[in-house]
């Protein structure tokens, strides 16, 4: 027996979005004074650190990054390939992967230290840097999903042909994919980093982008269907889920393929394959496998293909994915890349009192209730863009959009 294709008993908006959008007004608001404090008080309250300089606000900017991708991806191949869609949650999956978006340059933003970098920013530029390319490609990319989704209503109102759309949707794909492959060149073209050093890099961060991005919008569509939003059949639901289990595979085939490369007996890199597999990090490699391993069982047996369980599958690569993130930023400074670093302070390194093998017998960073607290509030402006959309947007299918 099929599940049923809609719920309607249910009626979406009224009180309970209401409730929603105060809930993250009120998240987003605390975020915002969390982030004042950090303004005040400087980048030290953070576990960031001279040899950790990278923590939770670039990873939740890679994570975000690849979030954003999915709604793009889901919404522009059928139209750029002429093929059938899933349902009429173009619109949807879009307005999803714009939040995404703002999210991740938010991040950039706080980790800058102060707003007013931004300026200085683009006053001093270095256009040879892979840095600079991302913050211009992911510019573009803002710009293009928004225009996507305006495209998108005006075609439906027959104010856009449906060539220009597809052309439309041919540019927002390719630079879906850019945006991606550019942020992967940001480490991947850092020679002292071990763990980044790779050319697999760039393809990794794009099937990471879909498994993670794919999966946050089989969350949304299956959550709106259900509060009365969305009106989806289940067959589409479950050719997201197949998609989302073929994307799984392919990530999980190139991270053992990264890791063989690294740890063949007599490869130089079986220091990053301990590391990831019994040593710091081995709790989110662990982690990754076991929920990456667990959607792809999901997606391909029939039998398990439920609401609840197609749910927490997608919940589970999600997650997956963002372990993944952790090894991979964490890691890149996990191994030292110099023997004697110099004078050891609080400024240095966390764990500078018990000296250098003090300092990376654990992992080497680890975020400060006031990063915890800032990224919480982020997640909160999320979540209202979000809820503001679907409460005032036009973002339900219309007649034809299927």
């Amino acid at each position: 027996m099929t599940e049923q294709t809609k719920t309607p008993v249910a009626r979406f908006g009224g009180r309970g979005i209401n409730v929603g959008i105060a809930v993250a007004a009120v998240v987003a608001v605390a975020g915002v004074a969390l982030w004042g404090v950090q303004l005040s008080g400087g980048l030290v309250q953070t576990g960031m650190r001279n040899l950790d300089s990278w923590g939770l606000y670039i990873t939740m900017f890679m994570f975000l990054v690849g979030l954003s991708a999915g709604g793009l991806i889901i919404s522009s191949v059928p139209r750029a390939f002429g093929m059938a869609g899933f349902g009429g949650i173009s619109k949807v999956a879009v307005w999803t992967s714009i939040c995404c978006t703002v999210l991740a340059i938010g991040f950039v933003v706080i980790d800058l230290g102060q707003p007013m970098r931004l300026w200085e920013l683009f006053a001093y530029s270095n256009l040879g840097s892979p840095l600079m390319w991302d913050i211009l490609v992911l510019g573009t990319y803002l710009v293009l999903s928004v225009v996507y989704l305006w495209a998108t209503l005006r075609a439906e109102a027959g104010k856009v042909s449906g060539k220009a759309l597809r052309v439309i949707s041919v540019v927002a794909l390719v630079c879906a994919v850019l945006v991606h492959s550019v942020t992967a060149w940001i480490f991947s073209l850092q020679q002292g980093r071990e763990m980044w050093h790779t050319a697999l890099m760039a393809p990794w961060f794009v099937s990471s982008a879909l498994v993670c991005g794919t999966a946050l919008v089989l969350i949304v569509v299956v959550a709106l269907r259900r509060a009365g939003y969305l009106e989806v059949a289940q067959g589409n639901v479950v050719k997201m889920l197949k998609m989302l289990g073929a994307f799984v595979l392919v990530d999980l085939y190139f991270f053992g393929c990264d890791l063989l490369t690294e740890g063949f007996p007599g490869g130089e890199g079986m220091e990053v394959v301990d590391m990831l597999t019994i040593g710091p990090l081995a709790p989110f490699f662990w982690g990754e496998i076991v929920l990456c391993s667990f959607a792809a069982v999901v997606a391909f047996v029939p039998a398990l293909r439920k609401n609840g369980l197609i749910v927490a599958a997608s919940a589970a690569a999600v997650i997956g994915i963002f372990c993944k993130r952790v090894q991979l930023l964490v890691g890149g400074f996990q191994l030292p890349n110099l023997e004697y670093a110099g004078p050891l302070t609080p400024s240095t390194v966390t764990d500078w009192t018990s000296g250098m093998a003090g300092a990376y017998e654990g992992m080497v960073y680890w975020p400060t209730p006031l990063e915890f607290g800032v990224t919480l509030g982020v997640f909160g402006l999320g979540a209202l863009l979000l809820l503001v959309g679907l409460k005032y947007l036009p973002l339900k299918p219309v007649e034809g959009s299927h």
